[in-house]
Parts: structure tokens; C-alpha cells; sequence
């Protein structure tokens, strides 16, 4: 499609409806409009997502659904898509609920080509920033250094973070749950720039990058001689984040034992070093984050009930890109921008089909797996702006599971087959590289290691 051109696509069962808006569409000089009909839902929304649509007219009743289920349909696919539904009645309350349920506009049928006519050149001109490689201008909240680097504009991330924002101002616990990729430990960055402990230390540890024989070592210190190979003394990370913060990364993989010794720490504020029996008081306040449900691992053993409570005083759950994507947009310019800087390029935007194809995407990775789809493209792409071809985007390829179809594995052998299964993909794809592997699938490289030491304990039957 050309600068001056949209495409629009039409839900209603009414053959005349469908027929007038075809004409009115035609007779227009400015902008040129490919129209598309369907009769029901499921052909329309099949459209959309096939198709790279900047306008949905639905009816509001329909044979297969209503108009506000298309509504939701389409803004869950892209919500940057206007969609205005159409109504045989003017009831003032039904064209309030409309809007009320995220219509961008609403007619009156029978439609009025006028009208028509103005409705698709004022979403027209509202759309020329995106068209043809702009992006739209930020809005709500942006990068800056009390932001912690956290770009948003859905209403979803906003509340979230007011709540981190009022949580920064006490000392209270905080865990941060969400999937891998979500940005759990720029919120944590977040919390401390805003707290009064900003001018002290912000330590990090990644339990799941540890081994268990380590782990208490790493987080609590040992002294000279408590193990074979202790040959100093040795800080641990509490005692690093003393005055400080420190953040506690996939808090649901700390050991059973070592889940005991952090318990006692949250509740009397001392710890003890591996090999000594001195307590140390400390001032340490304690952000940590899972992409594991605690409740759950409460519910079966595997965490401890005391220490649940213990860590989850204030609960911020970041949603998954998917659920937000009004923040794809200034994501990606924030990308642009990033990389266009390191790598001395000079990448304008992208295309109206790469940016509807981004919008499309469901991003098991989250916001890691975008920021990945946006340097390779920076780096790659030969033109002034990105399109569709440049995003090497993996939708389509299979990561099942290698499990027969019935349930004659147990769950846990089962999930073990799977994780193998789709690892060893991503290893394929990235040709052996763990970096790329681990990037691609929305992890680090040391969590990567860490799952591989557990899923192949021999390392014979590894494959890379």
C-alpha cells in the first residue's frame, strides 16, 4: 500500500451495508482504500490477521458474535488498529458503552457517506506517523534515570508502576513475579533509585545461575578454612548490600536448607558466615523476583510457608508483552535509538508491515526477545528503515514437546522431556551458540549453563 492508502476491513451480514460502504469507499479521491467485506466474525478476524489492516468497521450484531467481542479480538491482536463499530440504533447509553469498551468510534446505520468519509481521513491522518516507518510520538512514561530505563505507555504497566513508585518509599519486601524477559530486575533498579538507599549498593544474585553447594556461600560469605578450597575469607552478597539493596533473582530456586538461614535473616536482620557461628547484623532491604508461582510451590512442599510471607509484604506482577502491546511502539524507537548510537547507524523506523507484524508477534520472550528482533535488525538491515524480512521473527517453528499424547509419563519427566526438547531447538538454531541460544529464548547465559547442568547431569547425552 502506498502513503496515501489504508486498508479497511468490513464485519457485517448485511449484504446492503456491505455493498454501500464498497461505493462510498470507491468514490473517495483521498485516501485510496482497499476494501475488504466479511460476513462474521471469524472471516473478519481472519483478515486481520492476515492482512496488515488500518481500519476494522464492525456491526454491533452479529450472527457468530457481537461487535465488542471484535473489538477486544482486534485490540488483543494490535491494539494500535482503530475499530469503530457500527449500530442500527442511537441510543446515547449504547454508543457510551462502545467507547467505554475501547471503540475508537461509533455510526449510526443506516451510515452516512459523509460521515464515512470524515470518520476514515481524521483515522487516516492520525495514522500517517506510523505509516511508511514513523512511529508515533511517546506518550506516558519514558526512559530517565529515576525510570530506571523502563519504557511504557499501556495503562496496565502504569499502575504496576505506581505501585513499585510508593513501594520505594519504605523498607518493606517487595517480590517482583513475572515471566522471563519482563524487565523484573530494571523495576528493582527502579524501586532502589527512588528509595532513600539510592546512594547505597545495589547487589544482584541469580540463585538459578548457582549451584547449590555455592549458593550459601554466595549469598551469606564463608570464613577462611570452612571448606576445601576456602582459602580467604570471603563477603557475601548481604554483606556487600549492606546500607544497600540487594536483589534476589529467581528467588524460587533457593535450596531447601539455604531457604531456612534467608528466613531467620528477614526476621532478625543478621546472618552468619559459612564456618562461623558470629552473627552479623546488617541493614539490607530485599527485592526479589521469580518467574515461578510461590503460592504454588508453597501449596506442594517445595517452599516454605514462613518464608513466603516472610518475602511477599508488596507483590508487583509485570504482565507479559503480549497482555500490554500499546508498549511494542515506543520500545522499539527506544531500541532504534540505542543501537542506532552503539553501532553508529543511522535506522529511520520501520515499514507499516514490519510494525504490524511486531504488533502480531507474541514474544514468549517478552521485552528481551523485541529487543533482540530490534539489534539484529539494526545491525542487518542495508536500508533507512526496517521491514517485514528484516525481523527473522521464529513464529511458526515448533518447540513441542516430544511426549506421546497420552499421560503415561510422569509430569516431571515429562516437563524435563520438553524444556530438552526446546533448548536443544534454540541451540540448533543459534548453530551450538549459547549466547545467541540463550537470547533467543529470553534467558541469560549463565541461566541457560544452569538448566543444561541439571537436564544433562553427565553431559553425555548433550548434543552441543
Amino acid at each position: 500500500m502506498g502513503v496515501s492508502s489504508m486498508t479497511i476491513v468490513a464485519i457485517d451480514d448485511d449484504p446492503a451495508q456491505v455493498e454501500r460502504l464498497r461505493l462510498i469507499f470507491q468514490r473517495m479521491d483521498y485516501p485510496t482504500v482497499e476494501y475488504l467485506s466479511a460476513e462474521d466474525s471469524p472471516q473478519g478476524l481472519d483478515l486481520v490477521r492476515k492482512r496488515v489492516v488500518d481500519l476494522v468497521l464492525t456491526d454491533l450484531r452479529l450472527p457468530t458474535d457481537s461487535g465488542i467481542g471484535v473489538l477486544r479480538e482486534v485490540k488483543a491482536l494490535n491494539p494500535m488498529i482503530p475499530v469503530v463499530v457500527m449500530t442500527a440504533f442511537s441510543d446515547v447509553r449504547e454508543a457510551v458503552e462502545i467507547l467505554k469498551q475501547g471503540a475508537d468510534d461509533y455510526l449510526v446505520k443506516p451510515t452516512n457517506p459523509e460521515d464515512i468519509k470524515k470518520l476514515t481521513l481524521r483515522i487516516f491522518e492520525k495514522s500517517v506517523l506510523i505509516r511508511e516507518a514513523f512511529l508515533p510520538p511517546q506518550t506516558g512514561f519514558a526512559s530517565s534515570p529515576e525510570a530506571a530505563g523502563i519504557i511504557y505507555r499501556s495503562e496496565r504497566m502504569a499502575k504496576m508502576m505506581q505501585i513499585a513508585a510508593r513501594s520505594a518509599e519504605s523498607d518493606a519486601t517487595v517480590v517482583i513475579s513475572g515471566e522471563s524477559g519482563t524487565g523484573k530486575e530494571l523495576v528493582a533498579h527502579f524501586i532502589h533509585q527512588r528509595s532513600r538507599r539510592r546512594d547505597g549498593p545495589f547487589i544482584t544474585v541469580n540463585i538459578s545461575a548457582l549451584p547449590e553447594s555455592l549458593a550459601e556461600s554466595e549469598l551469606f560469605g564463608h570464613k577462611r578454612g570452612a571448606y576445601t578450597g576456602a582459602d580467604a575469607d570471603r563477603l557475601g552478597r548481604f554483606e556487600l548490600a549492606d546500607g544497600g539493596t540487594l536483589f534476589i533473582d529467581e528467588v524460587g530456586d533457593i535450596p531447601p536448607t539455604i531457604q531456612v538461614k534467608l528466613l531467620r535473616t528477614l526476621q532478625f536482620g543478621v546472618i552468619e558466615r559459612v564456618g562461623e557461628n558470629t552473627p552479623r547484623r546488617l541493614n539490607v532491604r530485599i527485592i526479589a523476583a521469580t518467574n515461578r508461582n510461590l503460592k504454588n510451590m508453597v501449596d506442594t512442599g517445595k517452599f516454605r510457608t514462613d518464608l513466603f510471607y516472610r518475602l511477599n509484604v508488596i507483590n508487583l506482577e509485570l504482565p507479559p508483552l503480549r497482555q500490554r502491546k500499546e508498549d511494542i511502539p515506543p520500545l522499539v524507537d527506544h531500541f532504534i535509538a540505542q543501537y542506532n548510537g552503539r553501532d553508529e547507524r543511522s535506522i529511520k523506523g520501520l515499514s507499516r508491515e514490519a510494525m504490524d507484524r511486531l504488533m502480531k508477534h507474541d514474544y514468549p520472550g517478552n521485552v528481551r526477545e523485541l529487543e533482540n528482533i530490534i539489534e539484529r535488525s539494526v545491525v542487518l538491515c542495508p536500508r533507512a528503515y526496517i521491514t517485514e524480512g528484516d525481523l527473522s521473527l521464529s513464529e511458526g517453528e515448533d518447540f513441542s514437546s516430544p511426549c506421546p499424547d497420552g499421560l503415561d509419563l510422569p509430569y516431571s519427566e515429562a516437563m524435563i522431556r520438553f524444556e530438552r526438547s526446546y533448548i536443544e531447538k534454540a541451540l540448533a538454531t543459534a548453530g551450538g551458540n549459547k549466547s545467541s541460544a540463550a537470547r533467543a529464548i529470553g534467558i541469560s547465559e549463565r541461566h541457560l549453563r544452569s538448566r543444561l547442568q541439571r537436564l544433562y547431569p553427565n553431559g553425555a547425552e548433550f548434543p552441543y
